[in-house]
């Protein structure tokens, strides 16, 4: 599989993001969303950068389940209650899908939402890689 991360000049230079990812390969693994949930299926963490390490850390779990890296996500859209909160946090956030995810990054997408399935969930993350 190859990918190719597509940052035209004439957009706002990226960051955190890119602005396309072109994908060859031969699967497409879909990532359900994944929130903060524990083992236990209870939402783990009071804080949006706690929710969001484990969010992100269950979504590359099932990847890695499928046969993936975080280098074969295409796509991820983050689901927020309250993206004034995700912009104050950018910076951890960040910080965060580094040290977890890499720098490879995916098309991404942040939406602001009403509330989640999980009434205490913060934020959830889904998205789809194509693997080789």
């Amino acid at each position: 599989m190859t990918t190719e991360r597509v940052n035209p000049p004439e957009l706002s230079p990226p960051a955190g993001f890119s602005h396309a990812v072109v994908a060859t390969g031969s699967r497409l693994v879909f990532l359900a969303g994944q929130t903060a949930l524990d083992a236990d299926g209870k939402v783990a963490g009071d804080t949006l950068p706690e929710q969001f390490t484990r969010a992100l850390a269950s979504l590359l779990t099932a990847l890695r389940a499928a046969g993936g890296t975080p280098a074969d996500l295409a796509r991820v859209t983050v689901y927020a209650t309250d993206v004034a909160a995700y912009r104050a946090h950018a910076r951890e956030l960040g910080r965060i899908w580094r040290e977890l995810a890499g720098r490879d990054y995916p098309a991404m997408a942040v939406v602001e939402v009403v509330r989640l399935w999980d009434e205490q969930a913060l934020v959830e993350l889904d998205g789809f890689a194509l693997l080789p």
